[in-house]
Order: structure tokens, then sequence, then C-alpha cells
């Protein structure tokens, strides 16, 4: 089994920069238009693969759970990638930069241009579901296949005509001569735009592009653990190519209300506990919330304003890795702005027998500051 983080060079913790990165620098070495070596198209395509899984949030929290098994199952039709997938996954994220297109010989395939759109869409998620994962359903509306004609653009029964231009190919190429020796260009066929094929004879309903405009669903499952930078790849969910070209991809966005109980900082939480100076002094039981429920905390007596008490484990679970991170409750010391009469004669008896706060320098101020950060 592969290790798709040793096949990339990145750690196991990489951002999705570190890993775009080294995916570019690799594909580069080994793509089969530069690499003459016997073994560079396997590499190649080992790299994609580890690619398309690592850049993608579902699929790469799968993996690092589960291994390479657990890629299986589940949204996100994982399956090893061939060669023609391979280059469309390097042209799809650089075939624009720094013009490879030239690079590599050619423009997009023919395939490739008939790809239907990617479509974007946002998910709202509570704090509560980021803990526990969710499922939704994304309604979309955008281009499906044509049921009259099963996407292929003519009526039923028709063939569609070679294109008297490239003579089907898709393709033309032009010789040119220069001082340094004959070029061959090649550029998709303008007269039937790549396809090889004329429609001669349209479908009625969706006039010869094999496509109407509808509206479908989608199930999206999301892992636990993901925060506002992550998304989901969903291959081949987008729009409907034109004449059954291969459809578009569906990314989800993930948005993540705020809490107004919690203070994220990456997988723990914080929470703030206002304590009376009696609960303080005299130590209590108190719940906190988690956002698995409330909690039960047991404060020890003589706990000072700004000490953080940890719940381990109660914090939000860690994208793609077994465990969560903690609950942090911070301790601060309520004072009454408002005393009753009673409530200040109680005070002024207890001030006369408290004894003085100990001095700056001594074991007390030292794990106050340590508490505070001091």
């Amino acid at each position: 089994m592969s290790d798709f983080y040793a096949l990339l060079g990145v750690p196991r913790g990489a951002n999705e920069d570190e890993i775009k990165r080294a995916y570019r620098r690799l594909a580069m070495e080994y793509h089969p238009d530069r690499n003459p070596a016997p073994d560079a198209e396997a590499k190649f395509k080992e790299i994609a693969e580890a690619y398309e899984v690592l850049s993608d949030a579902e699929l790469r929290a799968r993996y690092d759970r589960y291994g390479e098994g657990g890629l299986k199952s589940g949204a996100g039709g994982f399956h090893h990638v061939d060669l023609a997938e391979a280059l469309n996954i390097f042209m799809r994220d650089f075939g624009g930069m720094g013009g490879l297109e030239g690079l590599f010989g050619g423009g997009r395939s023919e395939a490739e241009s008939r790809r239907g759109q990617d479509i974007r869409v946002a998910v709202k998620l509570s704090l509560q579901e980021v803990a526990t994962g969710a499922k939704r359903t994304v309604k979309l509306k955008t281009m499906l296949r044509c049921d009259s004609c099963g996407g292929g653009g003519g009526v039923k029964g028709s063939r569609p005509t070679p294109c008297s231009v490239c003579g089907g190919s898709g393709e033309v190429r032009r010789a040119t001569r220069s001082v340094f020796g004959q070029f061959v260009s090649v550029a998709p066929c303008s007269n039937c735009g790549g396809e090889g094929a004329i429609i001669t004879d349209p479908c009625e309903v969706c006039r010869g592009d094999g496509r109407v405009r509808g509206e479908r669903t989608v199930p999206v499952d999301i892992p636990a653990g993901v925060s506002a930078n992550n998304y989901i790849t969903l291959r081949g969910q987008g729009a409907a190519g034109p004449r059954n070209g291969p459809n578009g991809d569906l990314l989800i966005t993930l948005e993540v209300k705020d809490d107004e109980r919690f203070e994220r900082n990456g997988d723990d939480l914080a929470v703030a506990l206002p304590l009376s100076f009696s609960q303080a002094a005299l130590g209590t039981s108190v719940t906190v919330p988690t956002p698995y429920g409330d909690e039960r905390l047991t404060v020890p007596a003589g706990i000072q304003s700004g000490t953080i008490l940890r719940v381990k484990g109660k914090g939000l679970p860690r994208l793609g890795q077994a465990g969560a991170g903690d609950l942090n409750v911070r301790v601060h010391i309520w004072t009454p702005e408002n005393l009753t009469g009673d409530q200040r004669r109680l005070l002024e008896e207890f001030a006369k027998i408290e004894g003085a706060p100990p001095k700056e320098g001594s074991g007390f101020w030292a794990r106050l500051k340590e508490a505070l950060g001091a």
C-alpha cells in the first residue's frame, strides 16, 4: 500500500499549499511529455492519485483514519487513476499557469474541452456539527443530461457526421518552417469544436447541446473536526458537459457559525467560568458547556482568578486523526457591584479576620502569573 504523504514528500500535517507545491514539482519532473524514463508514467499517476486524496478534505480525513481501504466507501468516488485522468488533474489545477499547455503540447483534450462547469456551494455548520460531523443534501440548479437524446445531442437513432475539416480527429495540424527546421502545431478543429463530428439532426429538446437545465440533489458527508478553511470536492457531481462530455466537480465550501459560548483555537475550545468569591474560596461543583452536552466540573477550594481548568478530550475532533482537543475553562472571580445590607455587614466582619494578601514574588503570585500567561 502506498503512503500518499511519502509519495509527495510532505509531512502528515502539511497544509493545502504545501501539498499543492509538492505535487506541482513532482508532476513537472515525471510528466510523460518531459520524462522519457520507463517508470515516469507510473510515477506520474501515483503522485496524481496521492494529490487527489490529500487535497480533498473528506478523502484525506478517511485516508488518515482508515488508510487506503477507507477510500473505497462513502462519498467522493475514489478510484485508482489512469493516465488520462492524471493528465486532466494536472491540466485542471496547473494548465492555466505559466503557459504549461504550450510546454506539454497543444491545448485541452476533446473531453476536457467538453467538460461541464464546476459548481461551488457554501454549507453552514454549527460548532456542534463540527464536533460530531454532519450530513447535508444540497439542491443544485444546473445543466443535466438530456433524457430525450441520452446526452448525445442528436435525435435518437441518428448518427453524427464526421467533420470534413479534420476528418474526425478533432485536431488540425499546421506545419511551419524556419531556420531551425519544421515545427508542427496542433489545435482543436474550429469547425467541430474539437469533437471530430457534426450533429446534422439535432435533438428538439436540447437543440443539439445534449443538456437541459434542471434540478438535482446531492448528499454530502461532512467529517468531524472541519474548519472554515476546509472544503470538500465531489468529483463528477458538477454540471453535465455538452454532448456527453464529463461532468464538472461540486466544490463544497464550509462556513462555521460562531458559538458565543466558546472561543476556538484549532482543536481546543475555551469557555469562561465566573465564580463568586465564596465559591472560589470554598470550592464547588459546577456545570460547564461542551459541544457534546453539559459536563460536571469540580472546582478546588482556593482557586485563583485566571486559573485554567483543563477538561481533556472535550474540544473538537482532530480532522482525519484519532482523539480530540481539550476544553479549557478559564476561571474569573465575580465581584458583586451592589451589596445588600446583610452582605456588606458580613463582608465587613470577614475583612477584620481575613488577613493581608500575599506579597508579589511569593509562590502565590508566581502561580497566578503562570496561569495568566504573564
